[in-house]
């Protein structure tokens, strides 16, 4: 039998490891897969504490969030299929002016 103990720890690397990738990269996809790790990190957490404390409230809440993470990931691709057609990169830095063209 796996403890508690083992599967908070499993959560909090890959919510560490999901920190870890939205602050050192720049590329937006790799930014957005780090933040749905972290919300897989969270999601694993609920569900442990949910057999835990034999309550199914976390687990409902853990299929609703990733029931809203399928919804707000079609929209982030379609933004990042956006980004890439109009500056032909993916890169963070790029995105710092709201401005639709370059300035000569």
């Amino acid at each position: 039998m796996i403890s508690l103990t083992s599967y908070a720890f499993v959560s909090m690397a890959l919510f560490s490891i999901g920190v870890i990738g939205v602050i050192a990269r720049r590329n937006v996809f790799v930014i957005y897969m780090s933040i749905e790790m972290m919300l897989n990190g969270i999601n694993l957490f609920l569900v442990t504490f949910a057999r835990y404390h034999f309550d199914m409230d976390p687990q409902v809440v853990t299929i609703m969030v990733i029931a809203i993470a399928a919804a707000e990931a079609a929209i982030f691709l379609s933004v990042i299929i956006l980004l890439y057609r109009s500056r032909k990169s993916l890169d963070t830095d790029i995105f710092t002016t709201l401005t639709q063209g370059e300035k000569s």
